[in-house]
């Protein structure tokens, strides 16, 4: 029994913390787990930023509802669901994710919860495990599913080198240089096509 484990954001939807830095014009904030590996690292700064810049979740949220899922990704989640099971592993946040969730027709994702004062100031963060894509696809294989995992970033590295297999899509060159063992993907069409390829 197979099931395929799919980062979300650079996978399906564009970046929300690079579309948020381009509508309030604050480059900082187009880092990303592309950029910096040490994920509470990098929310730490970007919090930092927010309370800077008087910005909370409502601002946040309002950007998030201009984001449409990257051309061809409604269309390739739908066929691949037609194959088989598929998660969303994302460390993203549920207040960040529902709209888009329902945009991609409400696929099943894990993520993270934010922490939010009564006037929407964004005060902190809740991860919903330690290491949270590596520990689900871990969790998964221990109850009889073969994993097949997909990201962007080097979060993404933990569920795809632990997994039966694993693949790279859109992602920096940086990356794809560093794990030339990982077979990478730019289109929908070959993605699709390598996934159902290893499926029994």
């Amino acid at each position: 029994m197979e099931i395929v484990c799919l980062d979300l954001e650079g996978v399906l939807v564009p970046e929300i913390w690079i579309a948020f830095a381009e509508a309030v014009g604050i480059p900082e904030l187009k880092r990303t787990t592309r950029d910096e590996p040490d994920y509470d690292k990098l929310m730490k700064f970007r919090l930092g930023i927010l309370k800077e810049h008087g910005l909370g979740l409502k601002q946040i949220q309002d950007t998030i509802a201009t984001i449409d899922p990257l051309p061809g990704a409604c269309e390739f989640l739908d066929a691949l669901r037609e194959r088989t099971q598929v998660l969303i592993l994302s460390d993203t946040f549920t207040q960040f994710a529902t709209p888009l969730m329902k945009k991609l027709k409400w696929p099943t994702i894990l993520c993270n919860t934010l922490e939010v004062a009564p006037d929407g100031t964004i005060t902190g963060f809740r991860m919903r495990c330690e290491q949270s894509k590596l520990t689900t696809v871990k969790a998964l294989q221990s109850i009889g599913y073969d994993t097949i995992a997909a990201g962007d970033s080097f979060n993404d590295l933990g569920m795809i080198l632990n997994s039966r297999n694993g693949f790279l899509f859109r992602s920096t060159d940086a990356i794809k240089a560093e794990h030339p063992e990982i077979p990478a993907f730019e289109t929908y069409d070959e993605f699709l096509n390598a996934i159902l390829g290893v499926l029994e």
